[in-house]
């Protein structure tokens, strides 16, 4: 394992349990062990908090501090190995904000980091929270030569219905403020802004969609940014592709976007990551768990299935959108765009109809990119249906970019606008804030387990074939 930066993730449920128990009104410390997986992306090694393992009687003692005794510890490793997972520790400090560590603390997690190596195989991840319940959080790797590193993490994220993120700001500092982005600070607040221009927004297809709102959200001053797309500008994108031009083409999508964002960005320092493949592919796939958040911005179902996949294992908050355009005796007739935020506390892609099986299977077997298969199909099937043009684009990815400053900020009361759709005949935007998946659906069951139970990367015809005619 060698990674270059380090995160930690939980749900909303399992954040307000873990507080609940630490931070005391006495204000005495008080610790408590939880289990972890993790979620391996190309640069990043995050922690997904699965479930506390709380003391029971005679487990702890609380004199000001609080310590364990060994049997609890021996429970925790036993618990661990029998699921497979990582062991972190976590403890409150009596006072608010982020937190460092004592001396005491250092010799606590230097006794366990040695045995919870050699049972886990995982390092030991330590965790503390201050009596505002603002997480920081460390790990403590093997250099292979019997000695232990602290490996600070760059950020604790908590996701519900919005996501809430604890930066250490020794390793990502608050953005400088500039005058180019002041109007648009005035609406959340600088520390709502603060928070949103630091989270790494992985944006999966530069298409129409992907693109607007690539160079919306650089416009807003965010800084960090992953851009997946295997494809190159052809000419008939350049109707629906604001950062393209004629000079553009036979460019892939990401390096164009790319230029065109750090032209227009308002942020003092933009970080953009290109990665040319697919996010069914390792490479697109392990550099979108890199992200904090995703955008999908795609219209086939097993990039859709992928990212499903993310929100719930991986606890990546997902903004999805689609478009359909129908035509009747091949005039347009209508058109319907959606989207929605997908992952904890809300209703899946699958769920929502934005993908099935069948329709992933389809598409692993390359008939979706074999011109002989859709030409079979009915004039009116969906796999035909992929007419778009700019002005349904834009409304889409406006709608998107809402949906992220919902689920960053809250600001103005509004923190979930629910699955929106909005009708061109007859002009209307309708929102449902109650859907939830079918009682059969099995999402919360992968909350936090990352790739335990499968991965979903592999080959992907559209990428081979995309680069085949980029040669």
């Amino acid at each position: 394992m060698h990674k270059n930066t380090f995160s930690v993730v939980m749900t909303q449920v399992v954040h307000d349990e873990l507080n609940s128990h630490l931070v005391r009104e006495d204000l005495e410390e008080d610790l408590v062990f939880a289990l972890w997986f993790p979620s391996y992306g190309d640069k990043r090694l995050t922690a997904l908090i699965h479930c506390p393992v709380y003391p029971d009687e005679g487990d702890r003692q609380r004199h000001g501090n609080a310590s364990f005794n060994p049997q609890y510890f021996e429970r925790v490793c036993g618990l661990a190995m029998e699921k497979g997972c990582g062991i972190a520790f976590l403890h409150s400090h009596p006072f608010p904000g982020w937190q460092g560590m004592s001396q005491d603390d250092v010799v606590a997690e230097n006794k366990m980091m040695g045995a919870v190596a050699a049972i886990t195989n995982l390092p030991l991840l330590g965790m503390t929270t201050g009596s505002d319940g603002v997480w920081s959080a460390r790990f403590w790797l093997n250099k292979n030569d019997g000695a232990y590193e602290r490996k600070w993490c760059e950020s604790v994220r908590v996701l519900g219905k919005n996501i809430t993120s604890y930066f250490n700001n020794s390793l990502i500092a608050v953005p400088e403020f500039s005058e180019m982005f002041s109007r648009t600070v005035t609406v959340w607040g600088e520390d709502n802004h603060a928070d949103m221009a630091r989270l790494k927004v992985g944006i999966i297809g530069l298409g129409s969609v992907g693109g607007a709102v690539a160079m919306c959200l650089s416009r807003m001053g965010l800084a960090r940014f992953v851009y997946i797309d295997h494809d190159e500008i052809q000419v008939h994108n350049l109707d629906r592709l604001e950062y393209a031009t004629r000079n553009d083409l036979k460019l892939l999508k990401v390096d164009v976007a790319k230029r065109r964002a750090e032209e227009i960005s308002t942020a003092s320092r933009i970080e953009i990551e290109t990665i040319p493949y697919s996010v069914a592919e390792v490479e697109g796939y392990n550099a979108a768990l890199d992200c904090d958040v995703l955008f999908s911005c795609v219209d086939r179902p097993r990039p859709r299935s992928i990212m499903d996949h993310f929100a719930y294992a991986h606890l990546i908050p997902v903004i999805d959108g689609g478009i359909d355009v129908r035509f009747k005796n091949k005039r347009f007739s209508g058109v319907d765009w959606q989207c929605q935020t997908v992952g904890p506390e809300r209703s899946c892609l699958e769920c929502l109809g934005a993908f099935t099986w069948d329709d992933v299977a389809t598409e692993i077997e390359g008939k979706l990119d074999d011109p002989s298969y859709i030409s079979g199909l009915p004039d009116n099937h969906r796999f035909r249906r992929n007419e778009n043009v700019y002005p349904f684009s834009q409304n889409l990815a406006s709608l998107e970019v809402l949906q992220f400053v919902a689920l960053t900020t809250a600001c103005g009361g509004q923190d979930d606008f629910g699955v929106q759709r909005y009708r061109y005949n007859p002009g209307v935007l309708e929102s449902d804030t109650e859907k939830q998946c079918c009682e059969k659906c099995g999402k919360s069951k992968l909350l936090a387990t990352g790739d335990t139970h499968y991965k979903l990367s592999g080959r992907d015809a559209g990428s081979e074939v995309a680069r085949e005619r980029q040669r």
